[in-house]
């Protein structure tokens, strides 16, 4: 885990404990303190939840451009590999031509 990662957690539960903490030292009734609980533990779900839908996009986004990036790169190594086949492919039949040739010369001359 990354150390932002670890800071706003913990900061979230540091929000949470100093809330919780107001809220039972406030000069209330235990009706009234349960009801701020409520009403604060409420906030600070609609906050997460967010913030998570938001995280969640952002690695959707994330994961999308670095899913492309790597189809980029898989289509230009078969591009490379592709263009590398007909190179070898060509220099072997190059050399192939090449030695039949000098095989045919070497017959000719022997037959002279």
């Amino acid at each position: 885990m990354s150390k932002k990662a670890k800071f706003g957690i913990g900061l979230v539960v540091g929000a949470i404990a100093g809330v919780v903490a107001g809220l039972l030292t406030a000069p209330k009734s235990g009706k009234e303190t349960r009801d701020d609980l409520k009403r604060k533990k409420d906030e600070v779900q609609d906050k997460a939840t967010t913030k998570a839908e938001e995280v969640k996009v952002k690695a959707t986004e994330k994961a999308e451009e670095v899913k492309g990036k790597a189809r980029e790169a898989a289509d230009e190594a078969k591009s490379r590999t592709d263009d590398l086949k007909t190179r070898a492919t060509r220099a072997v039949e190059s050399a192939k031509e090449a030695w039949e040739a000098e095989d045919d010369d070497k017959k000719k001359s022997a037959k002279k």
